[in-house]
């Protein structure tokens, strides 16, 4: 048999439904995002503990639509937090490295973060906080807490490499827990800033960006009273 004989041509069928799979899994990412961003301006609206179906509601569809795409809403929950944290993150990278020392640096860090927050707390809530309510088992917190913990994670790694820089070898206990600490002071303090009502005794934002920094830098020992020590 002659093996160089041409060949027919490989049937079109199957390149037909790759495409059609193609614009159909092309079709459903620009559907989520759309119900992304329908539900962060819900929840902006409407407050964190928002239902799905209130959610679905203001978004112009049904909670049914919401389940297929998200699950439940801890995914839901999971989804937003992706695309809110990650614009936080780009945000804090963006604040950091313009900064000419490491207190500079922190303090853009520390400014960008409350900014961030600040600028809608309800969603901040929604895709920091875990609800019990409209989930199934304990998926939902394990989601929220891993899309949380992978964008502290990385702030962390960026206050470590200056610290890196600029502390040199032989701190690697300094650099290896201090980082860590940091995030858990800027996020209590700030979630707790955020939660505080508006008064003359509630620092702005620029002011308690700066309280926070120094915090870090060089603790409350500045507030101590040597002569009302016990």
């Amino acid at each position: 048999m002659n093996n160089l004989q041409p060949q027919a041509p490989p049937s079109s069928t199957a390149g037909s439904a790759d495409g059609r799979s193609a614009r159909w899994q092309t079709h459903r990412e620009e559907r989520r995002r759309e119900l992304i961003k329908s539900a962060r301006r819900a929840v902006h609206a409407l407050g964190s503990d928002a239902s799905m179906e209130e959610i679905a509601a203001a978004a112009g569809t049904s909670k049914s639509v919401f389940y297929r795409y998200f699950g439940d809403k801890a995914g839901l929950q999971q989804a937003v937090g992706e695309v809110v944290l990650s614009q936080m993150q780009r945000r804090i990278r963006e604040a950091a490295q313009s900064a000419q020392t490491p207190r500079e640096g922190l303090l853009a860090m520390v400014s960008a973060y409350l900014q961030m927050a600040e600028t809608s707390p309800n969603v901040y809530s929604f895709v920091t906080r875990y609800s019990l309510g409209e989930t199934d088992g304990n998926h939902g917190s394990a989601a929220i807490s891993g899309a949380l913990g992978h964008f502290f994670d990385s702030v962390g790694e960026m206050i470590a490499a200056p610290m890196r820089t600029h502390l040199g070898d032989g701190k690697e206990a300094v650099i290896g827990y201090w980082p860590t600490a940091a995030i858990g002071l800027v996020r209590n303090a700030g979630e707790q800033w955020l939660s505080t009502p508006d008064s003359p005794a509630r620092p702005d934002q620029e002011a308690m960006a700066r309280q926070i920094t120094a915090w870090l830098c060089v603790g409350i020992a500045p507030e101590l009273d040597p002569s009302r020590s016990p």
